[in-house]
């Protein structure tokens, strides 16, 4: 046991006596071998996880002492609505809420019924409410355990030391923490999907890591998928960085945090690195510390080696000096200036640069970071970048498994898979497994990705599929059709596209089901029961296969519904791909082009709504919000009341619209707290929507001009009569135009009569199509007059 003196001597001054905290990451997957192993290996009375207590926040102390003075679940809930939102993630004490709402204050005050409903409350706020166990904390001890701390057990049998984190680093034991990192997972999948497409072995640990490919892709900021770079702020660091060396990744993570990026250590950085800023140091004799970050000191290790080499600190004192600054505690501050500056007087330097350099070091060590914590991490990131810039369809078709049940992220990576060219193709019965596979043609949507396709049912389909590939939907009824895979998971299939192989008509297909299960449910019966023809080999051949009913196939907008209904994102296809000239006319962003925009900024954008929720007001005017979705990605639009009333129809339709409004950043908790992530929270952001309209209304509104081309020859003795009674048949306020091509001569271009003026339509730009043939004909915009809160507005 530990001695009592060292004990009490921890508790009370833990700044001087504490053990380290060990952070290892391992495969998401393969966590709870690592849990099992220490304990067999150290023994299960001396290994447990760390508890956390939960304490009680100023909402639900409210709405606790509330039940308890018995004010009714709408009083206390007015109360909780009128409190501040939280900021950064964090939420505000109620104290804090007092002080920042004044109707707060007004219904404390409202009665001594009220005044103490706050009294006891405020009194509550911050006690233990429950108790937990750490996500990742555990301990591991020298002798059991009960010997050090006491123990508890949780109603899952889990065993868990009654102190949490910080008394158990107190009393001298060391806290692990094993951490599942979904990264290691990504490469560890990555790299069996390359043995298994390619029959390369990968041994990570001995990647090249001076790789000219891999630090191209980084520094053009192709982050997508790479550890610790996907953020829009990093990727812009990373372009002006343009990391070209493993260093250069150490210090871009060690960089991109809120401190550094705020208080300009991030620019100064770039400027001596890029030359357009001499490089300075505080001293020659810290040059070979600092010559790395070009005098700036970045990391942690830079605090504790200035310390030594400059003033004659042992190890264990810089340490402690590091610790110090990191927690700017005044006290412990003044105590190691004093230390220092003595000590770097007794190596010969003079007492005002030691001043000066401890002032330095005080400055950028609150905003230091951990070197070996970064190296670390720019390893995963260099491996991740490295896998992708040279397995790119192995390493995508992994990310997109790993992320199956995130849609924004699902969204991200197929956009990502169309820039750098890789298709990404509908489920396969006879080709698909249950996750994402690669495939000569790109990257195949797995089986499990369907709605209601459970592992069972996957399991079933590949496990019939043994015996050879499934020729028809008869065929698939009878040898994969059973309780595992009913008729609502192959109508799914349908839809989603996973019969194509066998008939391109969904339509067909879907109709078909019944007779198909019906065919084979009579068949496999008779095969039961033995009962086959005289002269038939085997089942099936008793009862020929029930033909598809001959019906014509679902249009573009039908079958892409269904397929979305199924797998909740577009794969064959997408609405707005026949609208790319509308999109171009009306200036649009995509979902990805959002991020980049500023705060408050109007603008415009396209796409088809969905998950559409109908609200109330306070004052019981209705309004909706709405997933906009384009082929990049989703993002929240909210119609207040004024705005819903006109545009409803648009809103609950499912037709492609156009949207303009203002462009607003919310806060949303995500994300680890670790190297290189901005506080661990993810900018979400949402548009308040000024107009919604259909995207053919805006193409008519902002359209002032079309031009039709034609070549000289090319058009029949009636092609013009009949595109001028085209024109007749569709009038608005499009001025059209002729534009005449001559083989080696110069375009003529003829304005057609204001009589002729035109509304560019759908059914108005295909009946044109049928007399000029596809892309002859083009929309210009109309001059517009800029609106006032932003450029993209629909004149």
């Amino acid at each position: 046991p530990i001695p009592y003196n060292l004990l009490f001597e921890r508790f009370l001054n833990p700044e001087r006596v504490s053990m380290p905290d060990i952070d290892v990451d391992f495969c998401m997957d393969r966590r709870e071998e690592v849990l099992d192993y220490v304990r067999e290996k150290y023994g299960h009375d001396r290994v447990a996880n760390i508890i956390t207590f939960g304490t009680m926040k100023g909402k639900a102390a409210i709405r606790d002492v509330g039940r308890v003075l018995e004010f009714s679940f709408a009083e206390t809930d007015q109360i909780c609505k009128l409190y501040p939102a939280p900021k950064q993630g964090r939420d505000f004490t109620l104290a804090q809420a007092l002080e920042m709402e004044p109707k707060l204050r007004e219904i404390r005050d409202r009665g001594p019924r009220e005044e103490k409903l706050f009294k006891f409350a405020l009194k509550l706020e911050g006690l233990a409410r429950h108790v937990s166990k750490h996500a990742a904390g555990v301990v591991i001890s020298d002798r059991p355990l009960v010997e050090h701390v006491p123990l508890f057990v949780d109603k899952d049998g889990a065993v868990m030391t009654q102190f949490a984190g910080p008394e158990i680093e107190a009393i001298g034991l060391i806290k692990f923490d094993f951490l599942g990192l979904k990264t290691l997972t990504l490469l560890a999948d990555t790299v069996r999907r390359i043995k298994r497409t390619r029959g390369e072995d990968i041994e990570l640990s001995e990647l090249p890591l001076k790789d000219r490919a891999t630090y191209k892709l980084i520094s053009t900021a192709d982050a997508v998928g790479i550890f610790q770079m996907e953020s829009g702020g990093m990727r812009k660091l990373l372009t002006r960085i343009k990391p070209s060396s493993f260093e250069d990744l150490i210090a871009v993570l060690a960089l991109f945090r809120p401190g550094p990026l705020d208080s300009g250590m991030v620019e100064e950085f770039i400027k001596r690195r890029d030359g357009r800023e001499a490089v300075r140091y505080p001293d020659p004799a810290l040059e070979p510390i600092l010559s790395e970050t070009y005098g700036v000191i970045v990391y942690q290790e830079q605090v504790m080696q200035i310390a030594q080499v400059y003033a004659g600190y042992s190890l264990g004192d810089a340490d402690l000096l590091r610790r110090a600054m990191g927690k700017k505690k005044a006290e412990a501050m003044a105590r190691e200036k004093k230390t220092f500056i003595e000590g770097a007087v007794g190596k010969g330097h003079p007492q005002a640069k030691a001043e000066e350099i401890f002032q330095q070091m005080e400055t950028f060590a609150a905003y230091g970071f951990n070197k070996s914590y970064s190296a670390a991490y720019a390893l995963l990131s260099f491996q991740t970048a490295y896998l992708k810039a040279h397995y790119t369809k192995e390493f995508m078709a992994a990310l997109l498994t790993m992320e199956m049940g995130d849609t924004d992220k699902v969204y991200k990576n197929l956009a990502d898979c169309r820039q750098h060219g890789i298709g990404v193709l509908p489920p396969d019965v006879n080709s698909s497994a249950a996750d994402f596979t690669v495939c000569e043609e790109g990257i195949r949507f797995g089986l499990g990705a369907v709605k209601g396709a459970g592992d069972k049912a996957v399991d079933a389909i590949v496990e019939a599929r043994a015996e050879g590939p499934y020729t028809s939907l008869a065929d698939f009824s009878l040898r994969a059709g059973s309780t595992q895979v009913n008729r609502r998971i192959m109508e799914s299939f349908i839809k989603a596209g996973a019969f194509d192989s066998i008939c391109h008509s969904r339509r067909r297909l879907l109709e078909g089901l019944d007779g198909a299960l019906a065919w084979a449910a009579r068949v496999g019966k008779d095969k039961v029961a033995g009962q086959f023809g005289l002269f038939s080999e085997g089942a099936g051949e008793s009862e020929p296969e029930p033909s598809l009913p001959d019906v014509d196939p679902w249009d573009d907008a039908t079958r892409l519904t269904a397929e979305h209904d199924v797998v909740g994102f577009y794969i064959s296809g997408h609405p707005l791909d026949r609208y790319q000239d509308d999109l171009q006319l009306l200036g649009t962003l995509t979902m990805p082009e959002v991020e980049s925009r500023r705060d408050q900024e109007m603008v415009a954008l396209a796409g088809v709504t969905n998950t559409v929720r109908l609200k109330n007001s306070k004052k019981g005017d209705r309004y909706a919000t709405f997933n906009l979705e384009d082929r990049d990605g989703v993002i929240e639009v909210i119609t207040w009341p004024k705005t819903f009333l006109e545009c409803e129809e648009a809103v609950v339709g499912r037709e492609p619209v156009y949207v303009y409004g203002r462009l607003e950043f919310g806060e949303q908790r995500g994300g680890p707290a670790v190297a290189g992530d901005e506080g661990g929270f993810i900018m979400k952001p949402q548009i308040i929507a000024e107009k919604v309209v259909p995207l053919t209304q805006a193409r008519c509104e902002r359209a002032g001009r079309v031009d039709f081309l034609v070549r000289r020859g090319d058009l029949s003795v009636d092609a013009l009569p009949r595109l001028r009674d085209i024109l007749l048949r569709h009038p608005g306020g499009c001025r059209p135009y002729l534009l005449v091509r001559r083989p080696g001569e110069s375009e003529i271009e003829i304005e057609l009569p204001k009589s002729l003026l035109i509304a560019p339509t759908d059914s108005f730009l295909a009946d044109v199509e049928k007399i000029l043939g596809p892309g002859n004909t083009r929309l210009r915009a109309a001059v517009v007059t800029p609106h006032p809160q932003g450029e993209n507005a629909v004149g």
